[in-house]
């Protein structure tokens, strides 16, 4: 069984991520862990799914059973966990969260003592020391050696410095009327308290979690209701974000969505202006419009593509000197600020940018045009390796010939096939999708 899918384990909570599932987890990052222990202590914190008691629970006792000490903050966004790890000196962090995914599904995400997600040759390490039962067993610990738990609820503020100070002193944001849908998630409790800080007006919608209700019908998914809220309320700006808001989806004054590629060309545009951008260039995915490369082409940028994740990205991001990278869902790596994707600390990017500006959303928000692109979600029931569909090979020759861009991948968390395709011509890239879907269903659910 793999373990590890793009972002960490994850998968319907109470059946495939267990009890026991999340113990034995735990039991192998921690013995990882040790290995490499400074201090002995590990946080974990989680968004706010019902399964997050039974899952964070299952957790402590796996660490302290083979000695470590444990902290809880409870719920806390996904970028709040990479940021305390390192700032309270820890051994690691565990965020127990399926980010956009509805409240039936859970995950186990895990960052270095420097708060960064793993690479995959250590999820490969914890996955093997998982896979040996003798390992396990050799380690759990006796008498004054089995760990202890605490609880602390007073760390949010540690976080909410953190989140202030990458914004300019300079400004703020007296003046500005924000909607915030917190998606009923991880950030129900930090954001308004941030941009409330800060001098703006804010109004909170889907901050009253109940452990079923997190992404259901809002936030960066589901977007209507904050369109239409900022058009109720004259709002300058709508900000939703995800379950563990680690990315944001951005709505301008006239209730319309930001393409998640132009949000990152505003921004990368703004930071190059002010001479903060770093390496002469950014960080996209596989999946970002070619719109996007063509304007930092005309920039004097370079962008360069990683495989979809935001560790993906940020990978590249160190190797390459950038300091700025993110995926067209939404999730914004400023490593200046944050070590994974923060749809807080890219929010208040976002901001700074319109009163920097002096312009509307609508107008600063959407600096070139995107290429006509679709990216379809098709139910499987089995991954099949793409190598060996038969007649897969000639579609793709086939799209080759009319310059239709594509990528087809599994999604690393359910049983679905991605299919993206772009062109300058949305007629036909349209048409091939149709044929595309019917395609793989015939060859993946027959």
């Amino acid at each position: 069984m793999k373990l590890f899918g793009t972002d960490g384990v994850r998968g319907e909570a109470g059946s495939f991520l267990s009890a026991e599932l999340a113990m034995k987890v735990a039991m192998a990052a921690g013995i990882y862990f040790k290995a490499h222990s400074t201090t002995n202590k590990i946080l974990v914190g989680k968004d706010t799914r019902i399964s997050g008691y039974m899952i964070e629970n299952a957790i402590v006792s796996g660490l302290t059973a083979i000695g470590y000490d444990v902290i809880q903050i409870g719920p806390m966004p996904t970028p709040a966990i990479a940021f305390l790890t390192e700032n309270m000196r820890c051994d690691a962090g565990i965020m127990i969260s399926a980010s956009h995914n509805s409240f039936e599904d859970n995950g186990i995400k895990f960052f270095d003592a420097s708060g960064d997600k793993l690479p995959a040759e250590v999820e490969k390490e914890i996955e093997d020391i998982y896979n040996n039962r003798e390992m396990i067993h050799e380690a759990q610990a006796t008498a004054k050696d089995i760990g202890k738990a605490k609880r602390i609820d007073d760390v949010i503020g540690r976080y909410i410095i953190q989140l202030k100070n990458s914004f300019p002193r300079e400004i703020t944001l007296k003046g500005m009327r924000i909607v915030l849908d917190a998606a009923n998630g991880a950030g129900y409790k930090v954001g308004p308290t941030v941009f409330e800080e800060l001098g703006a007006e804010i109004i909170v919608l889907h901050d009253e979690p109940n452990g079923f209700n997190i992404n259901e019908g809002c936030g960066a998914l589901h977007t209507k209701d904050l369109c239409d809220n900022v058009i109720k309320f004259r709002a300058d700006l709508g900000i939703a974000l995800d379950g563990d808001a680690d990315r944001l989806v951005v709505v301008d004054e006239k209730g319309e969505v930001i393409d998640g590629d132009q949000l990152l060309g505003s921004l990368a545009s703004y930071m190059n202006d002010r001479g903060v951008l770093k390496g002469g260039a950014i960080v996209a995915t596989v999946m970002s419009n070619q719109g996007l490369e063509d304007f930092m082409r005309q920039k004097g940028l370079k962008l360069f593509r990683s495989d979809v994740g935001d560790k993906n990205v940020l990978e590249i991001m160190k190797k390459e000197g950038i300091n700025f990278g993110g995926e067209q869902s939404g999730h914004v790596i400023i490593s200046d600020f944050a070590k994974t994707g923060d749809g807080l600390v890219s929010a208040l990017q976002t901001l700074a940018l319109l009163i920097a500006t002096k312009k509307k959303a609508s107008e600063i928000l959407r600096p070139f045009k995107l290429y006509p692109q679709k990216l379809v979600n098709i139910n499987i029931k089995a991954k099949k390796p793409l190598s060996e569909i038969q007649g897969l090979p000639e579609k793709l020759k086939e799209l080759n010939a009319e310059k239709i861009r594509h990528l087809i991948r599994y999604s690393g968390t359910e049983n679905k096939l991605r299919v993206l395709l772009e062109g300058k011509d949305s007629k036909k890239m349209n048409l091939r999708m149709d044929e595309m879907i019917e395609f793989f269903k015939k060859a993946l659910n027959d």
